[in-house]
């Protein structure tokens, strides 16, 4: 299973106020599919991030691949 750490909206549609989370997901499911682990939150609006980088890097340790945006977030709190 292709597993990647990648957002997921949480926040109103479509002109609402966006607000993701980070979660773990098989590669193979859709945007709002269920996540395997919640591994932090990013509001886009406030540029606010917590993310758990232990879990984060545990799963990337499993050979979880980070998206492009989510890498930018780790590097921010690096």
């Amino acid at each position: 299973m292709a597993v990647s750490i990648r957002l997921r909206r949480i926040g109103k549609n479509p002109k609402g106020k966006p607000y993701f989370r980070v979660s773990v997901m098989d590669e193979r499911k859709g945007r709002d599919a269920r996540a395997l682990e919640e591994v932090g939150f990013y509001n886009p609006l406030t540029g606010e991030s917590k993310l758990k980088k232990d879990k984060i890097d545990a799963w990337i340790k499993k050979g979880a691949q980070p998206s492009v945006t989510v890498k930018s977030l780790i590097k921010k709190i690096s």
